[in-house]
């Protein structure tokens, strides 16, 4: 499998290629280059796949792989970074979601991005990004995960602010960065810790269960918790972040300021995930040495996820419904991890999180792709500018309802099943914790159709111009999203999932119970929103608003998280801590250099005589000097 190398080099190499030749290739060509590449990569993906999951099991279980490692820094005898490709089911099945998304976003791409200033920069950063999130996934070891992830910030900082001109979608670019390196500043101490004491950043040795490479952490503990806790507390903290689990949110949703594919690649796909991914890559670590930290990342995705949906009933951008509905679903992925233990039935919630990563990116990418669509049309991200779209706009109607009825749970479709496993694991780990989540899934029902039936139903609004559908460039992605989302439910109870906690494939049963409750509760959900918001008058909802106002306004205004962060950095952290810092620095610290360097200025001024060049000058210097010295000698 060495040929694995080109599915990193090839995106590297496209980046650099689109990167330098810039505006020398015209837009077109550089927008096919760029997409003939990541078609290569999409089938040396395919075919990796394909050739792993053939690949004849041991006892029962995938084995890893590593067709490629190299050593790049040694530390000490034990400890060094290397570089590497590590094949594993969640890699591998990483490598089939990334491709399979960046694909058809650089395809859409080609219609939906047609004559915008920068074209070939956007697809130069597209590679980067692609190559930076296929990087962390394969990583052998945490601190080159660590790097790549560092990478898929900095890509996703360009990719957001990519209308560089307008002032919003800077401040958004920057909000993102500035938030994501906060919470990467406690995974990279958490990765600091954890090799301190297991004397390794080697994945394959932290879950081997090697007991011996934990010893040195028995007992050692800080203000009552163990150092095994921090380290994967802190590592969490950063998978917090690039997954905008609370209070870390508040990036995503000011993110909608880049491009619409940008949204579907970044933000629905594959960098929100890569929090989910990073507990899965150590769930074993997780399970077997600070399980209360796993149950603690169960209850912070249970709250966003339930955080995120309140405010998405009330939003009336299409994208920002979009991003706070994402929020939500990573919530359900951080929580099914949390409950799942380890190893056949008890390690359900660590399949059903894995499953639902894989089926929620594509109908996620097909949400986020319709909206696109809906914006070309109408030039409108506001519902209130849409409405009886469907009409116009047949393909991207009928794509958006498939990917709303697999988000809210409807079966056959693909959400449903994964979903169901979810719920099911909550079920498991505590009653309480299995109906929060169908609430929430109830919730999630209704503000999706809440959004479809204002963008495709009820009043229609007028436009300067007919809407109409999109081309082809941009319906063909919508459609083959579309077909995934149909059939991609079904596929792990023909051949079972070899995503599981430990490595066996894990053949889904539903639980009968749980899915009919969670059918009943989105189905009513479903209804109470074609009751409020098919016809688009908007009678019931806003009587509701008037009646809930204060909670209204609250979930409008995302409950004031931003305003408090604002509260904080301004009025406290800037005023009280940074001012009075400013202020040292520039009337203490710059005022003491400064007064060095007058009085240097001064003695050399007044010393600048003896260096006249004159011989009678130098002579009686040395003359009075002999003289003054004399008699100092004379008197003692």
């Amino acid at each position: 499998m060495q040929y694995t190398l080109l599915i990193l080099a090839l995106p590297l190499l496209s980046f650099i290629f689109l990167g330098l030749m810039d505006s020398k290739l015209k837009a077109q060509v550089s927008g096919l280059f760029g997409t003939c590449i990541l078609g290569t990569i999409t089938i040396l993906s395919y075919f990796t796949a394909f050739q792993y999951f053939t690949t004849q099991k041991i006892d029962g279980v995938y084995q890893k792989f590593i067709p490629m490692q190299m050593e790049w820094i040694r530390f000490t005898e034990f400890l060094h970074i290397d570089l590497g490709i590590l094949l594993d089911p969640i890699s591998v099945m990483m490598l089939v979601v990334i491709t399979t998304v960046s694909l058809m976003v650089h395809i859409y791409s080609l219609s939906y991005m047609h004559g915008e200033k920068g074209f070939q920069r956007y697809y130069a950063f597209l590679s980067l990004f692609t190559f930076s999130m296929l990087g962390l996934v394969v990583a052998t070891n945490i601190f080159q995960m660590y790097i790549f992830w560092e990478l898929v910030g900095v890509s996703s900082f360009l990719l957001i602010g990519f209308y560089y001109t307008k002032p919003s979608a800077v401040a958004a670019s920057k909000k993102a960065f500035i938030v994501t390196r906060f919470a990467d500043l406690g995974f990279l101490v958490g990765i600091l810790v954890l090799s301190f004491y297991t004397k390794t950043f080697d994945f394959g040795v932290l879950t081997s269960g090697n007991e011996a490479v934990f010893s040195s952490t028995a007992g050692v503990s800080f203000v009552g918790i163990s150092v095994m806790s921090w380290a994967l507390g802190l590592i969490f903290i950063g998978g917090a972040g690039k997954s905008a689990m609370f209070p870390l949110q508040i990036w995503l949703p000011d993110a909608m300021e880049g491009p619409t594919p940008v949204s579907a690649l970044i933000h629905a796909a594959t960098m929100v995930v890569a929090g989910v991914f990073l507990v899965a890559r150590l769930f074993p670590v997780y399970e077997a040495y600070a399980p209360g930290v796993l149950h603690g990342i169960a209850y912070v995705g249970a709250f966003t996820s339930l955080f995120a949906a309140v405010i998405a009933c009330v939003q009336t951008d299409i994208k920002r419904v979009l991003a706070f509905s994402t929020i939500s679903q990573i919530g359900f992925m951080m929580v099914s991890l949390g409950v799942s233990g380890y190893g056949g039935h008890e390690g359900t919630g660590y399949m059903a999180s894995m499953f639902h990563l894989f089926t929620h990116a594509m109908f996620k990418a097909l949400l986020f792709l319709g909206a696109g669509s809906v914006i070309h049309a109408v030039h409108s991200n506001e519902m209130g500018h849409m409405g009886g779209l469907r009409k116009y706009m047949p393909i991207t109607n009928w794509t958006f309802l498939i990917a709303c009825l697999a988000i809210a749970g409807i079966p056959p479709f693909s959400g449903f099943f994964s979903k169901d496993e979810i719920l099911s694991a909550c079920y498991e780990f505590n009653p309480i914790m299995g109906w929060i989540m169908t609430f929430i899934a109830g919730l999630t029902a209704f503000y999706m159709f809440r959004l479809y039936y204002g963008i495709f139903w009820g009043k229609e609004h007028k436009h300067d111009h007919a809407p109409h559908e999109s081309p082809l460039l941009m319906s063909a992605p919508l459609l083959f999203l579309a077909a995934v989302t149909v059939v991609a439910g079904v596929i792990p109870f023909i051949f079972g999932t070899p995503v599981s906690s430990d490595g066996e494939d894990y053949h889904i049963h539903l639980n009968m119970m749980v899915a009919t409750i969670s059918v009943v509760v989105a189905t009513i959900s479903i209804i109470i929103s074609t009751i409020m918001y098919k016809k688009g008058d908007g009678v019931i909802a806003n009587k509701l608003a008037t009646t809930f106002k204060g909670l209204h306004k609250a979930a409008s205004d995302r409950f004031y998280i931003d305003e408090v962060y604002l509260f904080i950095t301004k009025n406290i952290i800037f005023n009280n801590v940074s001012r009075p810092i400013a202020w040292f620095d520039r009337h203490v610290i710059d005022a003491t250099m400064d007064g060095i360097a007058n009085v240097t200025q001064w003695f050399s001024f007044k010393s600048k005589d003896f260096q006249s060049g004159q011989v009678q000058q130098y002579a009686f210097a040395f003359l009075l000097g002999t003289l003054i010295m004399t008699a100092i000698v004379m008197l003692f």
